[in-house]
């Protein structure tokens, strides 16, 4: 009984291991993006994003107060305070280590006292309280710079996602960028689909000459390198006045993507039951009503799964936007560029990246979970009885 089909327990565990592995590999990228888009920079520098909900140990640079401060207690002047009086909320709770260089910023421990200039002397307590010492008058507009290291407590900000999206800057913000982004995919995805279902329906059921040698170059198609086309196909847009704005993208992705579409339509629509048009036919419909009301419906979850993967291509694309939107002034970037723009003047921003690919990314999540039940549908089911 173990060797008939569907009752192999080995295989079957195996299998659903292997699912859960691929699932978890892409979930955890995934998850720490969000996670890390609620983070400072600060907390990122220092910590994985599984940190985030513990105590981490983070190194700033603090300065004691300024010497206009000082008081002359007996023979010494001093300097009094706590070193974390002015960082905000991301004050240490307990100080670990401490340093008077950048070259060893533990040098020394809580309660140690460091030999500074002119004969300056300095003592941080773990609580962050300090004071300062000097036989002759301290001078200068700023106090000592010191770094501390320390338990700083977790912290979750919705800043970034404030920034990214409702800032309003153009160096910042992702506002812009994602309308952009839905003027070029939606399109992108409906004109390929529209023209890849009328032309799939024709090579599948309609006899003329030459059907077979147009399905033999659509083969074709599909193993032209997109990058092979982009130049004569610039040149071809600049010269007819379309290559600087959504027309010449939008006509460039219905271009890029048409062979698959037509392909894949053209091979699920062949496959439908013959009876069902041929008993349309016989009843007098013509071939734009077996079109809409016969094809189109039982094709829905076709077109949907090759919609989810368009829009998917369309939205995640960089290179072909880059090279079809030609806009100097950045008034229709879309979110992939944006993206690339904050890594090359927010480069050390991370927490600002980090907000804005999880952004980009949301889109196509939401698109695949809710598109998904019709990729798994029952293709025919209640069509024929």
């Amino acid at each position: 009984m173990n060797n008939i089909a569907g009752n192999k327990p080995a295989l079957v565990w195996a299998t659903h291991i292997s699912v859960a592995f691929l699932v978890l590999l892409w979930l955890l990228p995934t998850l720490g993006l969000f996670v890390s888009s609620f983070r400072t920079a600060d907390q990122i520098a220092s910590s994985g994003w599984w940190r985030a909900l513990f105590a981490t140990e983070q190194t700033l640079t603090l300065r004691t107060a300024a010497p206009e401060t000082q008081a002359l207690e007996g023979d010494l002047y001093v300097i009094e305070g706590n070193i974390f009086a002015d960082t905000g909320e991301e004050a240490p709770t307990e100080l670990t280590a401490w340093g008077t260089s950048s070259r060893d910023v533990s040098a020394y421990e809580p309660g140690e006292t460091a030999e500074l200039r002119d004969g300056e002397r300095l003592t941080i307590e773990a609580d962050g309280s300090y004071r300062v010492e000097s036989p002759v008058e301290m001078e200068g507009s700023r106090g000592q710079r010191v770094f501390i290291t320390g338990l700083v407590p977790p912290r979750l900000t919705f800043e970034n996602y404030q920034r990214v999206l409702f800032s309003g800057s153009t160096t910042d913000g992702m506002q812009k960028a994602f309308f952009n982004t839905l003027t070029v995919t939606i399109p992108a995805t409906v004109i390929p689909i529209l023209v890849a279902a009328f032309a799939a329906y024709a090579l599948a059921w309609m006899d003329f000459k030459g059907r077979a040698l147009l399905i033999a170059m659509i083969v074709a198609l599909l193993v032209v390198p997109l990058q092979l086309a982009l130049i004569p196909l610039l040149k071809l847009h600049l010269n007819i006045g379309i290559g600087k704005g959504y027309m010449g993208v939008w006509l460039a992705h219905t271009g890029f993507g048409l062979p698959m579409a037509v392909y894949l339509l053209r091979n699920y629509i062949a496959g439908l039951p013959r009876d069902i048009i041929e008993n349309a036919r016989v009843d007098g419909a013509t071939e734009f009503q077996i079109f809409t009301r016969i094809i189109l419906p039982l094709s829905f979850p076709a077109l949907a799964s090759f919609a989810i993967f368009q829009f998917l291509w369309t939205w995640n694309d960089l290179l072909v936007a880059k090279v079809f939107l030609i806009d100097a002034s950045g008034q229709t970037t879309v979110m992939t560029a944006q993206i690339v723009e904050l890594m090359g003047t927010r480069g050390g921003d991370w927490e600002i990246l980090a907000t804005a690919a999880f952004v980009s990314i949301a889109v196509p999540l939401f698109v695949f979970f809710f598109m998904q039940k019709y990729l798994v549908r029952g293709l025919l089911a209640g069509s024929v009885k």
